[in-house]
């Protein structure tokens, strides 16, 4: 979780809401103020073609541990744009986006209507906390609290499981009270709602991506999809430099086949059978003479999510040049 931000007095409190709902390992990147003000531009940084110079946001380019990314109260347009395309250029994470404070309706809507992309989740309403120290009751924005969410529900169940209906541990309640009404007017829209229920307390009630598009909906969805093109695209560097024969095309559609149907028997793919969760192809139905010759290995895969039930289709490339996953 990056949690370079722009108001420093939210970093404990987003941090241990983190570690209080299930978080393990976070990274931070503490960016500097100008007389006690840190603007958009100091938080998302600068890149470099050294990794020790890049600063702000760009520091984390190099990290592939990272799956999660937020920065608390970082809610201007620039900033989550920053942010989600952070995410789309490295496939390998996940933006946890916050809405505004104190934000009624229209202003949450609005918020929503600017982003169209399956690599970020908005959240709403803000969240209250009792200082530890003081007492005092603090209004914070819920990102760490759900990123910490995030990584319970990738250890308990896997990035199939989708982080929803789950108890936000370490917090009073919300900023304010989300009715069924308004829930059910803003989850269509892609704002996922932070609720309080009577007897089962305060729960996250929401799994939408802010995608305009039906099949990117659901966060499970793009994390599981992130998840699977990594993991194969990594298992599968031994192949580089290898003969580009049949022998080797059997040798990898094997490999991916042994690990999809891993990830099947763990309940993240549809199917009764390995045949009806995935298919794996790789032969001279996906790569032409010229591929063949110019050192590419082409690898087409199929999986069955378990939600959507349809098949979402992917492919694997892997050459002399490098490495590449195209959905």
């Amino acid at each position: 979780m990056d949690t370079s931000y722009g108001d420093y007095r939210y970093l404990p409190h987003a941090v241990e809401g983190f570690f209080q709902n299930g978080g393990h390992r976070v990274y931070i990147n503490r960016v500097s103020a100008t007389e006690g003000v840190v603007i958009d531009e100091t938080i998302i940084g600068k890149d470099s073609r050294e990794p020790s110079q890049r600063t702000g946001l760009w520091a984390f380019n190099g990290i592939d541990e990272i799956k999660i990314l937020a920065i608390p109260n970082g809610t201007t347009q620039k900033i989550h744009n920053a942010m989600i395309e952070h995410c789309e250029n490295l496939k390998n994470r996940f933006a946890v986006l916050d809405s505004k404070k104190c934000a009624n309706l229209d202003v949450i809507r609005k918020q929503r209507s600017l982003y169209n992309s399956s690599y970020a989740a908005l959240y709403y309403p803000w969240i209250k906390i009792r200082h530890p120290d003081t007492e005092e009751i603090l209004c914070i924005p819920p990102s760490g609290h759900i990123c910490g969410i995030y990584a319970r529900a990738d250890l308990q169940r896997g990035v199939h499981k989708a982080p929803v209906n789950e108890v936000i541990e370490g917090v009073l309640g919300p900023e304010q009270q989300i009715s069924r009404a308004q829930q059910e007017m803003l989850n269509p829209l892609g704002v996922n709602c932070l609720r309080e229920f009577s007897g089962r307390g305060f729960r996250v009630w929401g799994a939408r991506t802010t995608s305009n598009d039906p099949v990117w909906k659901y966060i499970n969805l793009r994390r599981l999809f992130l998840y699977l093109e990594e993991s194969i695209e990594e298992g599968t560097q031994w192949v580089v430099f290898e003969p580009n024969n049949e022998r080797l095309w059997a040798r990898v559609k094997q490999a991916a086949s042994q690990f999809l149907t891993t990830v099947w028997k763990g309940g993240a793919l549809m199917g009764t059978t390995p045949e009806q969760a995935f298919f794996v192809k790789c032969d001279r139905n996906t790569m032409t003479q010229d591929d063949i010759d110019n050192g590419r290995l082409i690898m087409l895969i199929g999986v069955a999510p378990v939600k959507p039930a349809e098949f979402v289709i992917f492919r694997i490339s892997q050459w002399q040049g490098g490495s590449a996953a195209t959905e």
